[in-house]
């Protein structure tokens, strides 16, 4: 996979929106305001997804090309490596479970304004 590919994908689901808080090359996605991506532009070979703690400890047992993410919490984020060990159908449902982890920590109140949007 590459950034534009996973970009492209991200942008795709419901409410994401991009943006780039920390600097030029750290392009964060988030839904509702809730970062749930982080796609490193400069080295272009990697992204920061949020995981269920002890899902996230699994895959980084399983892939060499995940390990967690630095300047992140460990217990929550992965960084996954493009160019490693990780098939494109993989990276994909890591996006989602992403956004799914950030969806489920939402308020009452952000997962009704979600649910009714289009």
């Amino acid at each position: 996979m590459d950034i534009e590919t996973a970009r492209e994908y991200c942008l795709g689901l419901k409410q994401a929106t991009e943006c780039f808080p920390f600097d030029e090359y750290s392009l964060v996605i988030k839904v509702m305001g809730k970062m749930f991506a982080l796609i490193d532009l400069e080295k272009a070979n990697s992204i920061a997804l949020k995981c269920d703690p002890e899902y996230a400890l699994e895959l980084r047992e399983k892939y060499i090309g995940i390990e967690g993410a630095r300047h992140f919490n460990k217990k929550y984020w992965n960084k996954i490596y493009f160019d490693k060990d990780i098939d494109d159908k993989t990276i994909l449902h890591l996006i989602n479970h992403s956004y799914e982890e950030v969806l489920k920590k939402m308020t009452k109140k952000m997962r009704n304004e979600y649910n009714s949007l289009p």
